[in-house]
């Protein structure tokens, strides 16, 4: 029996047709990328990785993508916390019985302490307290998902972590990202059945449906046939916010995609020309907001204290 938030997400999940797209598609698509794309990337001085966070910041604040570029990523309990819940969203989905939560988080915590090297040695490096909060903040997120997400039926095919990546341009172009959750299969015949889920906390930002679009377009190009459905699933609303997924869809992300290259081109290696800053509640974790007279103006004039970032 499930609760009106789990029934609310069920419906959501199954709210659309399960189209067929031409068989042509997916040839299209590469074709069109890699002609657009080809002499940018040919005048690179190395091979060149595009993932979505880099696609939402060429396309949004120019300033803050170079600043992390030269900016050596350090792990906080913050951003850890989504990896470590995604790890133990990850056991619940293969796991035989029903743990509780935090149980799932202490295993996380474990797995990602022996198996992975960045994430491993800040967790390593944790002292007790630290560790009980990081623990804290990501049990309180796979509790959420517990409680308003219907439990994964294994006929879903549930996979959590779903890596995707292109190879264009001879491999000189690489797209690459991975989904929170996918759900479904393409079905016999090239129909589209697959779900895409991303997990959210914070505010709906138009970003995060871009986002979406750009797994639909490499899924297409993995697949050859596109995912049916792209969810953003905000946790703290407990509210999902689908899109069906349209040949135009496609088309639309994956022009996105060729001006996000001709602007990482032209940001990068020599002759690169300056970036082009744009303020907003971004500027509040970039690491130049100290120094970048936009982002300060910004944050100095605005209201944060109720705005947390998805």
């Amino acid at each position: 029996m499930l609760n009106p938030a789990q029934q609310q997400v069920l419906d959501e999940l199954g709210s659309t047709d399960r189209p067929r797209f031409r068989d042509e598609l997916r040839h299209d698509l590469r074709s069109y990328l890699e002609e657009e794309v080809d002499e940018a990337v040919a005048g690179a001085d190395e091979a060149l990785f595009l993932s979505k966070h880099q696609l939402g910041l060429l396309h949004g604040c120019e300033a803050r993508f170079v600043a992390e570029r030269s900016v050596p990523f350090a792990w906080t309990i913050a951003s850890a916390r989504g990896s470590v819940a995604h790890k133990a969203i990850e056991l619940m989905v293969t796991h035989r019985h029903t743990p509780t939560p935090l149980d799932l988080v202490e295993r996380a915590l474990d797995r990602i302490e022996d198996d992975e090297f960045s994430l491993g040695g800040f967790l390593r490096g944790l002292d007790e307290g630290e560790r009980a909060e990081l623990a804290s903040r990501a049990n309180d997120f796979v509790t959420t998902f517990m409680e308003t997400f219907p439990p994964l039926a294994r006929r879903w095919k549930p996979v959590s972590e779903y890596s995707l990546r292109a190879l264009l341009c001879a491999d000189r172009l690489t797209l690459r990202g991975k989904v929170d959750l996918s759900l479904g299969y393409v079905r016999n015949g090239g129909e589209a059945g697959k779900v895409l889920i991303d997990l959210k906390t914070g505010q709906p930002g138009h970003g995060h449906l871009e986002d979406l679009r750009f797994y639909a377009l490499l899924e297409t190009l993995k697949m050859g046939v596109p995912p049916r459905l792209l969810v953003n699933y905000y946790l703290d609303a407990g509210t999902p916010r689908s899109e069906a997924v349209t040949e135009d869809l496609l088309w639309s992300a994956a022009r996105r995609v060729v001006d996000g290259v001709r602007l990482l081109t032209d940001l990068t290696g020599a002759g690169a020309r300056d970036p082009r800053p744009v303020a907003g509640f971004n500027c509040r974790w970039c690491p130049i907001n100290d120094e970048c007279a936009e982002g300060r103006q910004f944050l100095d004039g605005s209201d944060q204290d109720d705005w947390r970032p998805s």
